[in-house]
């Protein structure tokens, strides 16, 4: 074998050696080597270029960052005999990779051991609690109750609640996680829902109670608006009243002073003023196609007769 040819297949195995001996962590990850199964240094946390002996060394990388388990929609029964389901989500980091790698070594069986314990955690409470400690925040006081049948009047305070619901179950599983070299940072519960028999039955509870309240405040409406009306009509009349009554006054004191000035001025001549309101009823009763029958003896026929003889 020629020396070139030799020179070649060292340069490549000595690239080939080299090449196994290297290996690189990014950000984010962090990395356990082992030899024959055994670790044998602290892990790797900081991204970066680093060596290990070829071969008989194994590098284990693991992630960093925070990660996100989202577990299946469980049917639950509640302890007042509710069927409900509940989805639940966490987030997680591996703080013991060592461990880690130990006890479930990659992601997947990860999730499998974090869906045992959260999920064996809210069936646990679930059972054991009635709805509204699952559905209701620890805040919350029963003058928010707004219903007023007697299911609603029934509504008791909440002991737990929503986010105590969360931190319990989060307490249970960290603790048992411990072990897995997980750290659980936080568990939240992504849904409540009723299953389709028990939804079908609240819906129809809830639609009842609204046509309930909306019935209840038109007959609050239409007494308002009688009484409105009432009260309108009643002020309307005591108005008019009170206008008819103040014309009527002035229309009196009006006649009254017209009654006296005509008094005053036939007074001066009462001649005269007969004449006049002869004159006035001639004006009013004869037209131009009136012929007029009267006797010899009326008022009218006597300034008739008068001016005839003075013609």
């Amino acid at each position: 074998m020629n020396k070139p040819l030799m020179a070649g297949l060292t340069g490549m195995l000595a690239l080939f050696m080299l090449a196994n001996s290297i290996f690189v962590i990014n950000e984010g990850q962090q990395a356990i080597i082992t030899q024959f199964g055994q670790p044998v240094r602290d892990r790797f946390e900081d991204a970066g270029l680093y060596f290990k002996i070829p071969f008989v060394q194994v590098i284990h990388y693991y992630e960093k960052r925070i990660l996100k388990w989202d577990g299946e929609p469980n049917e639950i029964p509640t302890k007042d005999k509710k069927y409900i389901w509940v989805d639940t989500t966490a987030r997680w980091r591996i703080v013991d990779p060592l461990l880690f790698l130990q006890r479930v070594d990659n992601i997947g069986r990860a999730n499998l051991a974090m869906s045992d314990l959260i999920n064996g955690a809210v069936r646990d409470f679930v059972t054991k609690n009635d709805l509204v400690e699952i559905v209701r925040s620890s805040d919350w006081d029963p003058a928010y109750n707004m219903l007023t049948d007697e299911e609603g009047r029934k509504a008791k305070s909440v002991t737990v609640g929503r986010d105590g619901f969360s931190q319990l179950v989060l307490n249970n599983a960290a603790a048992n996680l411990q072990d897995y070299g997980i750290e659980v940072l936080d568990v939240l519960v992504k849904r409540v829902n009723y299953t389709d028999q028990v939804r079908e039955k609240v819906y129809t509870r809830m639609i009842s109670e609204r046509q309930r309240i909306a019935t209840e405040r038109r007959s609050e409406g239409e007494a308002t608006k009688a009484q409105i009306q009432g009260e309108t009509e009643k002020k309307l009349k005591e108005i008019v009243s009170s206008a008819y009554k103040t014309s009527q006054e002035i229309r009196g004191r009006a006649d009254g002073q017209a009654t006296k000035i005509y008094g005053d001025a036939f007074k001066q001549d009462p001649e005269f003023y007969r004449f006049w309101a002869t004159l006035e009823a001639y004006r009013s009763t004869l037209g131009s196609n009136t012929r007029l029958v009267i006797d010899a003896d009326s008022p009218l026929y006597q300034y008739l007769t008068t001016s005839q003889a003075k013609r």
